[in-house]
């Protein structure tokens, strides 16, 4: 929805804030911008006290499972088009304080203009979110070198993307800092290797959230000396929870066929791991079985399977899941709360799933270690703990929810008396902030 003349009125209205907000040296806007936070912000946000398990030296990683949104993107076409209809608006606005003489108006905003002013086509991968996977691929390979150790092949290593562009450009930048120094193209040694694809009409692997017809049924200048100084940060803090609101309800546990729908990924990620422990327990040499299975996609992906295995959960909640009832919406600040979308889903937004096998009395047993944007996470489903035996991750969390099918879940009709269609209950959430308006939200892509 294009941004309209009340709303940036209000935000005029709300320059005498621009002090006391300059005046917070703390206070760092860009860690406060939910789904649309970058990567080297986002991975070092850290709201609890969390103490990463001590892997025994007896475990080393047999395979790693990725599913990674893509990096910081240009606004899509749709952004662009309320961007040039918000500098007609402030035009008009402008002028009518220029005939009332009014003073106090930052003076940035006289001639501003859209950064994409010209532009037409949008939703690309920028330089900076090139970085953020390049560096993500560099980083991945250093920590798990035993992983990534072997000579490169497309079965050893697949790298598979959705057909949107950001997301295999994505791919690629991770991959070519993966594989950096370990081939003969140009100076930085680098290799060719292959991404895949599914049509994005059938891809329920990672574009689930497109196939399912009952789901159908919701930061790039690095400036916060402008528009983001307008809000002291109480208020900063206000419109981050809205948008934390909207993703929780549209894209997260504020609705079952959120996530369930993402049932064909977590089926994926679990034959992936009993291939690489059926491998191992037949003797098998690394690098001829799979090592790592590699995803590219959105936060419509990240968001519901960072859902299915129950992170940015309690124990209390983890139980609520599994009884399909729903959660609590996530507090007002300035209220502590576990979903933040800025750590939930920022762009390159990551989950990797570890898998170890461990020698115990000349015998394996099998781990998964869950890491949450490079940072051992914890799993309620697991007693909180971030290294989970194979076995209970895949009966305690997994199961739950492998029973559902996504066929079944995407094309019947889902009984309203069991369930609040999210929109409905969005809704309800804007209704809070703005009474008269009835307009139902977009549930726009990320």
């Amino acid at each position: 929805m294009a941004a309209t003349p009340a709303i940036v009125l209000f935000l005029l209205l709300l320059f005498p804030a621009a002090v006391f907000s300059n005046a917070e040296d703390s206070f760092d806007v860009r860690r406060h911008l939910s789904t649309a936070t970058r990567y080297h912000i986002a991975k070092d946000i850290s709201e609890n006290s969390f103490v990463p398990s001590n892997i025994p030296d007896q475990c080393t990683p047999i395979h790693l499972n990725l599913v990674a949104r893509h990096g910081t993107r240009a606004p899509t076409k749709k952004k662009l088009k309320e961007l040039e209809a918000l500098v007609t608006r402030l035009k008009v606005l402008l002028e009518n304080v220029k005939e009332q003489k009014s003073t106090g108006i930052p003076t940035w905003l006289w001639g501003w203009k859209s950064p994409w002013t010209g532009k037409h086509m949008g939703g690309e991968l920028v330089s900076e979110g090139e970085n953020e996977l390049y560096q993500l691929g560099i980083r991945t390979r250093e920590k798990f070198p035993d992983l990534f150790n072997e000579d490169y092949h497309p079965d050893i290593y697949p790298i598979k993307a959705t057909q949107v562009s950001r997301a295999s450009a994505s791919a690629v930048a991770f991959g070519m800092g993966l594989f950096s120094d370990r081939g003969n193209l140009g100076p930085g040694r680098h290799r060719a290797f292959a991404v895949t694809s599914e049509s994005r009409a059938s891809d329920i692997m990672l574009r689930f959230h497109d196939c399912c017809q009952n789901y159908k049924e919701a930061s790039l200048l690095n400036k916060t000396d402008q528009a983001c100084a307008l809000f002291t940060p109480s208020e900063v803090g206000l419109l981050e929870w809205a948008d934390d609101l909207e993703v929780f309800v549209l894209k997260g546990y504020g609705n079952s066929l959120n996530y369930r729908m993402g049932v064909p990924l977590l089926e994926d990620v679990i034959q992936s791991m009993e291939q690489a422990i059926n491998a191992k327990e037949d003797g098998l040499v690394s690098g001829s079985y799979e090592m790592a299975r590699l995803r590219f996609a959105h936060a419509e992906t990240l968001l519901p399977f960072s859902c299915l295995i129950g992170l940015f959960l309690d124990g209390p909640e983890f139980e609520r899941i599994l009884r399909e009832q729903p959660l609590e919406l996530p507090v007002k600040p300035p209220q502590k709360r576990i979903w933040r979308g800025s750590s939930v889903a920022p762009f390159a937004g990551n989950n990797m799933l570890v898998l170890y096998s461990c020698l115990a009395n000349n015998s394996s047993r099998y781990f998964v270690q869950v890491l949450h944007n490079e940072r051992p996470t914890p799993l309620a489903g697991c007693g909180n703990s971030d290294f989970c035996p194979f076995e209970v991750f895949k009966e305690r969390i997994a199961a739950p929810h492998l029973k559902h099918d996504y066929n079944a879940l995407c094309s019947m009709e889902l009984e309203q008396s069991k369930q609040t269609a999210p929109t409905n209950k969005f809704s309800q959430i804007l209704s809070w902030f703005f009474p008269g308006d009835s307009k139902q939200p977009q549930n726009a892509e990320l």
